[in-house]
């Protein structure tokens, strides 16, 4: 995480059984205003005891609400191949994007081809879609230390504004302004 946070946290018995918490994979969730105020309510009460009917109603709104909430793709999956591997290190090293992903594929001891084949096979995207998710992961970090949107789109190696919005919204769902207004968030 970067930038200030307001983090808060529930654990859950693993005895409870709800589609909600089925997930083995972490994942992040938007939090809606709902369920922000349901999580604050629960934090207040400590705990909760479902043997209190208000208290077993709230755990039931909370799981429909956490059940439903939007899930962002902001997790970049690695991959096992040692080239493949290598080169993944080298982009997150400087996803700014200083050196071009031909220059990443033969410092990884691997052609471009051979990456893409390996990233498509053991990520599920391709060597310049998981580039460009990298960038664009890299620049929530910028926007998160409170630069402009200008800036994280140089810094994602983007020369046109409009191209990163338009791929930031592609990818997260939202315009990067989004977070670059700490209102908003």
């Amino acid at each position: 995480m970067w930038g200030t946070v307001n983090m808060r946290s529930l654990a859950f018995p693993p005895t409870l059984q709800n589609p909600a918490l089925a997930h083995t994979e972490c994942r992040v969730i938007s939090v809606t205003p709902l369920l922000r105020e349901l999580i604050l309510r629960v934090i207040d009460l400590a705990a909760l005891d479902i043997r209190v009917p208000a208290q077993a109603r709230l755990l039931d709104v909370l799981l429909d609400e956490l059940a439903q909430a939007p899930v962002h793709p902001l997790a970049l999956p690695m991959p096992a191949d040692a080239r493949a591997l290598a080169a993944a290190r080298l982009v997150l090293a400087a996803p700014s994007g200083a050196a071009a992903i031909e220059e990443v594929a033969r410092r990884s001891g691997a052609s471009r081809r051979t990456l893409e084949r390996l990233f498509r096979k053991e990520t599920g995207i391709s060597f310049g879609l998981w580039v460009q998710k990298a960038r664009l992961l890299d620049s929530i970090r910028v926007l998160a230390e409170g630069n402009s949107v200008t800036e994280a789109a140089l810094e994602s190696g983007y020369s046109s504004l409009s191209a990163f919005i338009a791929a930031f919204r592609r990818t997260f769902g939202y315009t990067p302004g989004k977070l670059s207004n700490p209102a908003n968030v």
